[in-house]
């Protein structure tokens, strides 16, 4: 169960940021402190952590950029899923394969999809509101949004399931917040 809390938590991270969850898996597993699925052992060794550490600092530079940050999220969407699939499965453990795989798919790609689109409803209100030039406050969030989340999936996957319920309670709050407002009387 620790294993697909800890999946389920590095998705949510992908859903921020796709690179800095993978970065923080590679460091982890190369000092030992996070086993991997067989298969996906490649995350784990020094070549992956020096890849993972050069395309989060291009990732994380590319989103303080205003109107590029826009365009990544919206291209990021598809890539943010396969990524939340991929980190959910290298670290789901001493499970059957179908199993793994469908947690993985489903929740893992369904997390970190959720999480991505809320990061693109936030940018585009900061775009609209600000020029684009309040987005670095939300790139800032969704590094320190990754980076947090990805510690926490390895370090103490036990919190992995409060913080997922508050984010769903504070999105659906927010969606009826919405349609409330908007509702014609």
């Amino acid at each position: 169960m620790f294993s697909i809390l800890v999946g389920l938590g590095l998705a949510a991270a992908c859903g921020f940021r796709i690179f800095v969850p993978f970065l923080v898996m590679s460091a982890a597993a190369t000092t030992g402190h996070l086993p991997l699925a067989e298969g996906f052992e490649w995350i784990g060794t020094r070549p992956a952590l020096i890849a993972f550490g050069v395309a989060t600092l291009l990732e994380v530079l590319a989103f303080y950029v205003p109107w590029l940050d826009n365009a990544l999220d919206v291209l990021a969407g598809p890539a943010t899923i396969v990524a939340g699939i991929v980190a959910t499965a290298s670290v789901v453990t001493d499970v059957p394969p179908f199993v793994r795989w469908s947690v993985a798919v489903v929740a893992g790609g369904g997390i970190a999809g959720g999480f991505q689109g809320g990061g693109l409803l936030l940018r585009s209100v900061s775009t609209a509101t600000t020029g684009g030039l309040g987005n670095f406050v939300v790139a800032t969030f969704e590094l320190l949004g990754s980076l947090l989340m990805s510690v926490l999936a390895i370090g103490w996957p036990v919190l992995v399931l409060p913080i997922l319920a508050l984010f769903v309670f504070v999105s659906v709050r927010r969606i009826r917040g919405r349609r409330e407002s908007t509702a014609i009387p």
